[in-house]
C-alpha cells in the first residue's frame, strides 16, 4: 500500500512545481527569489527520489511482503512521506492564499507579508530535512534489507503462488457445487477427436474455483494422452524455470529422462522439450497465468502437432487471455447461484448437511458475506463445522467475521488469495480501492458516481482523447467488477 501513498505525493509536488504554481510563487517572492528556488530545487530532487522508489516498492511489495525488517522500513517511509505531504499542502496554500481579491486585497497582503516570508522559511527548513531523511532511509535500505532477503526471495516469488495452486488443486470435487456443466464441457473439449493442437482458457476472479475445476478434469483424463504436466506460473514466473518445470513433469517416471536438466540454459531446455512432445498427444496445464505473454514465451516448445494435444490455461481475472483461443474454447467461472451456496455452505458446516431452523437467518447473513464465491463459503464453513451450534456462537462469529479472515489461520489460504489480487492490481487502480476503506462495511458504492468521485480526488489520469469517465469504467469492469 505504500506504492500508492508515494504516487499520490508525486502527483502533488508535481503539482506544486508547475509552471502555474511557479510563476505565482515567483512573483509573490521576488525578493526571495534564491530561498525559493533553493526550495524548488529540493522538492523536485524529493520528487525523483520518490519516484524511484516508487518502483522499488512496487516490485519490493511482491517479493518482501513477509520481511519484518522491510515492513518495518516501510513504515518510516510512509511517515517522511506524510510528513513531505504536510508541507506541499502549506507551500500550495500559502502561494496560493495571495491570489485573493477583493477590497481588502492591499491590507491583507500588507500585513501577511511577513509571515509569509516566516512560512517560506519553515518549509524550506523542513523540506531540507525530509531530503535528508530520505537519504538515511535509503542507507538503512542497502544496509539491512538485503541481508534478510537472502534465501527468502525465491520463496515469496515462486513458492507463495504454487503452495495456493497446490491447496487448489487439493480440494476435493466435493468442496463444490454446481460444477457438471462446467466439468462435462471442458470433458468434451478434450475428448472432440480433433486432431489439431488445441488451447482452452478458464478464466475468473480469485475463489471461484478454476484451479479445481481443472484439477478434477485433469486427475480424470491424465492418462489418455501420451505425457502431461501442471506448472503453476504466476506473475513472477520466468521462462527458464517454467521450461525447467515442464521438463521434470514431461519426463518424470520416464526410462529417457535427460540426466542434465539442472545445467542446461533456456535453448537447450526448449529444444529438448520440442523434440520429445513433437510425436507425442500431450496435456498440458498452466495455472495462474496472468498474462499472454506466458504463451507466447512457451509457444514455440509447445509444438502443434495433429495428435490430439491439449493446453488448458487457467487465468485469475484475466478475460484478454481468452482471445489465444477460439470463442468456443473460452470457459469464464461465474459465482454460485444462491440455491448452489446454500447446498455448499450447509454440506460445509453441519454434519448431516442440513442447517437447524435457529441458525438458518444466522447462516444466511454470514453466507451473504461469502457473495457466491466458493472458496469463501467452503472456508467459512469448515470454520464453523468445529464452534458450537447456538445462535449466541454463530452471532459471535458474524460480528467479527472480519477479525476471523485476519487472525483465524484456518482462514490463511483466503488471505493469501486475497492479498494476491490486491498485489497484481495495476498501481493505477490500488489507490481507488484503498479509497473504498473510507466507507463503512456493506455501503451499497454506485460504480458511475463512485468513479466520478475518484476523478474529483485527483486518483484518475486522462488519456489520449478517451473522457476519465468512460475509460476508467472500462478498465475497472475489465480489472475489478469482474
Amino acid at each position: 500500500m505504500a506504492e500508492t501513498v508515494l504516487l499520490l505525493e508525486i502527483k502533488k509536488i508535481g503539482i506544486a512545481l508547475a509552471n502555474g504554481v511557479t510563476n505565482q510563487a515567483s512573483a509573490q517572492f521576488a525578493k526571495h527569489a534564491v530561498q525559493l528556488t533553493e526550495l524548488q530545487d529540493s522538492m523536485g530532487r524529493i520528487m525523483r527520489e520518490l519516484r524511484v522508489m516508487h518502483d522499488f516498492l512496487c516490485q519490493m511489495d511482491i517479493q518482501s511482503r513477509c520481511n519484518q525488517v522491510y515492513l518495518g522500513w516501510l513504515q518510516e517511509v510512509r511517515k517522511v512521506v506524510y510528513v513531505m505531504e504536510d508541507m506541499v499542502d502549506e507551500y500550495l496554500h500559502l502561494v496560493g492564499c495571495q491570489r485573493d481579491l477583493g477590497c481588502c486585497f492591499y491590507l491583507k497582503k500588507l500585513f501577511s507579508q511577513p509571515r509569509s516570508v516566516l512560512s517560506l522559511d519553515r518549509i524550506a527548513s523542513m523540506v531540507s530535512r525530509i531530503e535528508k531523511d530520505l537519504a538515511h532511509l535509503s542507507q538503512t535500505k542497502d544496509r539491512w534489507i538485503p541481508i534478510t532477503n537472502i534465501g527468502n526471495s525465491s520463496h515469496n516469488v515462486v513458492q507463495g503462488p504454487q503452495d495456493l495452486a497446490s491447496l487448489s488443486r487439493s480440494l476435493d470435487e466435493d468442496d463444490l457445487v454446481g460444477i457438471e456443466d462446467n466439468k462435462q464441457k471442458l470433458l468434451e473439449w478434450l475428448r472432440d477427436g480433433d486432431p489439431a493442437r488445441s488451447v482452452i482458457v478458464v478464466h475468473g476472479m480469485g475463489g471461484l474455483g478454476k484451479t479445481t475445476h481443472a484439477a478434477t478434469v485433469f486427475r480424470k483424463e491424465r492418462e489418455k494422452f501420451d505425457c502431461h504436466a501442471w506448472v503453476s506460473v504466476s506473475q513472477t514466473y520466468t521462462r527458464e524455470d517454467i521450461l525447467h518445470r515442464l521438463i521434470v513433469e514431461i519426463f518424470r517416471d520416464k526410462p529417457n529422462a535427460p540426466s542434465n536438466i539442472t545445467t542446461m540454459d533456456i535453448a537447450t531446455l526448449q529444444d529438448t522439450l520440442m523434440s520429445f512432445l513433437e510425436q507425442k498427444m500431450y496435456l498440458i496445464v498452466l495455472d495462474d497465468v496472468w498474462t499472454p505473454q506466458v504463451y507466447n514465451d512457451l509457444s514455440a516448445a509447445l509444438v502443434s502437432n495433429l495428435k490430439g494435444s491439449r493446453i488448458i490455461i487457467i487465468t485469475t481475472r484475466n478475460a484478454e487471455i481468452g482471445h489465444l483461443t477460439f470463442p468456443g474454447r473460452a470457459m469464464e467461472l461465474k459465482r454460485l447461484s444462491e440455491d448452489d451456496s446454500w447446498d455448499l455452505f450447509c454440506k460445509k458446516a453441519f454434519l448431516n448437511h442440513e442447517c437447524p431452523k435457529e441458525l438458518k437467518d444466522l447462516s444466511e447473513q454470514i453466507l451473504s458475506k461469502c457473495e457466491g464465491l466458493p472458496l469463501a463459503i467452503v472456508s467459512i464453513g469448515r470454520l464453523l463445522s468445529v464452534r458450537s451450534k447456538t445462535p449466541a456462537e454463530w452471532k459471535r462469529i458474524l460480528d467479527q467475521l472480519s477479525w476471523e479472515l485476519i487472525n483465524n489461520t484456518e482462514m490463511e489460504h483466503v488471505r493469501n488469495i486475497l492479498l494476491l489480487s490486491y498485489i497484481y492490481l495495476p498501481t493505477r487502480l490500488k489507490s481507488c480501492f484503498l479509497y473504498c476503506s473510507l466507507f463503512p462495511e456493506d455501503y451499497l458504492l454506485k460504480r458511475k458516481q463512485f468513479i466520478r468521485v475518484w476523478i474529483a480526488e485527483g486518483l484518475v489520469e486522462s488519456r489520449g482523447r478517451s473522457t476519465m469517465e468512460r475509460r476508467w469504467q472500462k478498465d475497472i469492469s475489465k480489472n475489478w467488477f469482474t
